[in-house]
Parts: C-alpha cells; structure tokens; sequence
C-alpha cells in the first residue's frame, strides 16, 4: 500500500515555474515507477510525465523540454519541476506509482489527491 501527497501547485504566470512535490509512504517506495497526470477543465486525464525505479523517465510531447522528473528515493519524494509555464498547462496534477512503468493512468494503482496548477495569461 503506498499513500501518496501531492504539494506545490499555485497561480503563476505565464512563462514561470513551478516544482510541484509528491511524498509517498511506504517503505518500498523505491521499488515503485511514479508518473505525474494532469486533468484539465473539461478535459480527460492526461499523462505527463514518468520515471522509473531505475530512472527512466519519459514524458509528454506536451511538456517535454519545459518539464523535468525526478526522484529522491532517500525522501521517498517524486518531484515536477515545471518551467515555461503556458496557460494550458492549467490542471489539476495528479501523482501516481505502479509497479510497472507506463504512460497509461488506468495501469496505476496508487494516486494522490491532487494539486491545483492555474497559470495566467
């Protein structure tokens, strides 16, 4: 069982950052492949980005260059560093872990409340 904490969304403008964090419990949190997802206004849960227990990370077209995943395993911590901010970008952010890596939300088992992005014009 893991129960997982999402923190650092907020209001920014456009072109700014943002490190969103997700702390997770458990002790086999390094086991585990945490993904970030994000739902938009009307919109279907969408992927974002995911890393790997070995640190693969892969990531949407959407965000890739703009946006960076990584973990501390030793802080049992997956993290979203988000730059270039774009208005689209404006979701609710959504960690989540698996035991097996994938871009699919519906193969996670584990999720977190959420965090509420907003990034203005």
């Amino acid at each position: 069982q893991v129960h997982l904490v999402e923190s650092g969304g907020g209001l920014v403008q456009a072109g700014g950052s943002l490190r969103l964090s997700c702390a997770a419990s458990g002790r086999t949190f390094r086991s585990y492949n945490m993904g970030w997802f994000r739902r938009a206004p009307g919109k279907e849960r969408e992927f974002v980005a995911a890393i790997s227990w070995s640190r693969t990370t892969s990531y949407a077209d959407s965000v890739k260059g703009r946006f960076t995943i990584s973990r501390d395993n030793d802080k049992n911590t997956v993290y979203l560093q988000m730059n270039s901010l774009k208005p689209e970008d404006t979701a609710v952010y959504y960690c989540a872990a698996d035991d097996k890596p994938s871009v699919d939300p519906d193969t996670y088992d584990y999720w977190g409340q959420g965090t509420q992005v907003t990034v203005s014009s």
